[in-house]
């Protein structure tokens, strides 16, 4: 298999990595340099601790190479005498500030085949690198998520902390008794080390994460606008591109000093919510507020202008922007760039259709106007297409989301008859389809993530009220003398719905 699949091996499925098996700790001969980035700011005795820990690597000197990016740091960072052969601090990049900037920054000047994040706060075992590392030998398309305790600080020196590491012991140098576990190790265990987890990319927390570097840059990196959750953004976004999350418990850590949640828990999950409620759809229980615009919409909507008309496009327009998923984008392909410009009969013009379409639409900005449908809708988690001609009722984008939520499916084909068409994309599955080179996407989709088929009736369903929502209008009067018992509504759609809100919960 190529791009980035371990040859020979069978696709993963989800996130089931269980074909790819790791070589035991030493019982392999590495070759990926790995760059370990460590953004600080201050705390030059905990950063000693950290690099101390980091020279016991059983990983090769050759191979790895340490950059501490100083964050503005009063007074500036120094190199202490127990670290890495090959060490250095930089200053972040000038004109900004915060976690995510200053890895940004040590990323542009990592030389690494493998970027490896790390705390200026961590005290890792021998192993750390080792263990994490081994994974992206494997598979490219892999990001691999170190363990940590949190610990109240002890009183350390560089050199007890070198020992204790180099001997396999860094243990001996905490009551790990006391040692608070990371919740996301839960969540690693409850799910079978992430196999079965739906949404891997939550136990991305952690000051403990190594990708490939391209991948890292192929999503654009950390968002500086973003000062905490940093790193779940982050997973979020390498989710959409379509990622295996791999935890390995072997590559141990203890973190020096309390989660900021033992301290202030209230204030620490309130200043994440306004970052993730506009950068990561999926979590739907941050967008309570209906109406509102996101950063990063919850679903994109293609439609193909082709041979339609002015009225048929603002129907299906207004169709996908009305619906009960609100928080949508659409985008009309046509060719709009080759609409010629200047001196032309206005009432005669032979794009005149086109035309009147392009100011319909070219200043809303739910709207998009694009010649071609790009490669990817990431980071937007899912992209509807189908015609102008069957524009999506009221329910339509709401229940096949919900279809592919519950069987987790990467596709989903719903045939409208003489109208042609409907598709349902997962951006991951797409994104994964795109990272292992394939050449025919339904059928890489079709074995990493399934695809569903469905009829025009399980998502066009009639004007009747929807089970899980109030009438908007009257229903119709039944024919005849007497007036009727409505039918009774099909079990599949109120389901699909009911599952749908607690699937995007789930972990």
């Amino acid at each position: 298999m190529t791009g980035g699949a371990a040859i020979g091996l069978p696709p993963i499925r989800h996130n089931d990595y269980s074909p790819l098996v790791p070589p035991g700790l030493g019982e392999w001969e590495p070759s990926l340099p790995v760059s370990v980035v460590i953004p600080a700011h201050g705390g030059q005795h905990r950063l000693d601790l950290t690099l101390a820990a980091l020279a016991a690597q059983t990983y090769p000197d050759h191979l790895m190479e340490v950059i501490v990016v100083d964050d503005g740091s009063e007074p500036p960072l120094r190199l202490p005498e127990i670290a890495p052969l090959d060490t250095r601090i930089v200053p972040a990049a000038p004109g900004g500030w915060g976690i995510a900037h200053a890895f940004n920054s040590g990323a542009a000047l990592a030389g690494g085949r493998v970027l490896q994040r790390l705390d200026a706060d961590m005290i890792v075992c021998r192993e750390h690198i080792e263990a994490l590392a081994r994974w992206h030998h494997l598979a490219e398309h892999v990001v691999a998520i170190g363990a940590k305790k949190f610990v109240e600080e002890p009183a350390l020196t560089p050199a007890e902390v070198h020992e204790a590491v180099r001997e396999g012991a860094p243990g001996s140098l905490f009551d790990l008794s006391r040692a608070i576990n990371s919740s996301t190790e839960q969540t690693i265990a409850r799910t079978d080390g992430l196999r079965s987890s739906r949404n891997p990319y939550h136990v991305c927390t952690g000051p403990t994460i190594s990708m490939r570097a391209e991948t890292f840059h192929a999503v654009g990196g950390f968002d500086p606008a973003v000062p905490r959750g940093e790193d779940t953004e982050l997973a979020y976004r390498l989710a959409q591109h379509g990622v295996v999350f791999i935890p390995d418990m072997a590559a141990g850590a203890v973190h020096l000093g309390l989660p900021a949640q033992r301290r202030d828990r209230q204030r620490a999950v309130r200043v994440v919510a306004p970052y993730l409620a506009h950068r990561v759809p999926l979590r739907r229980d941050l967008r309570k507020d209906r109406g509102r615009r996101w950063l990063v919409p919850y679903a994109e909507v293609v439609l193909h202008v082709g041979e339609a008309t002015e009225e048929q496009a603002r129907r299906a327009v207004g169709a996908a922007l009305e619906g009960s998923v609100t928080d949508v984008v659409v985008t009309l392909v046509a060719p709009w760039s080759r609409l010629p410009e200047g001196r032309r009969p206005v009432l005669g013009d032979p794009a005149f259709e086109l035309r009147l379409m392009h100011e319909h639409f070219a200043h809303d900005e739910r709207v998009r106007l694009a010649d071609e449908v790009s490669p990817t809708p990431a980071p937007i988690p899912f992209r509807y297409t189908g015609p102008v001609s069957a524009p999506l009722g009221r329910d339509s984008l709401e229940r096949m989301i919900a279809a592919v939520q519950a069987d987790r499916s990467g596709l989903l084909v719903v045939d409208l008859s003489g109208d042609g068409t409907a598709t349902l994309e997962r951006t991951e599955a797409l994104g994964r389809a795109r990272l292992l080179g394939a050449d025919d996407v339904v059928t890489s989709i079709k074995a990493t993530h399934g695809v569903r088929h469905g009829t025009r009736a399980e998502f066009w369903p009639s004007q009747r009220p929807s089970p899980d929502r109030p009438a908007a209008r009257k229903p119709e009067p039944a024919a005849g003398p007497a007036r009727r018992k409505p039918g009774p509504v099909p079990a599949e759609p109120r389901s699909l719905l009911a599952r749908l809100r607690s699937a995007v919960r789930a972990d």
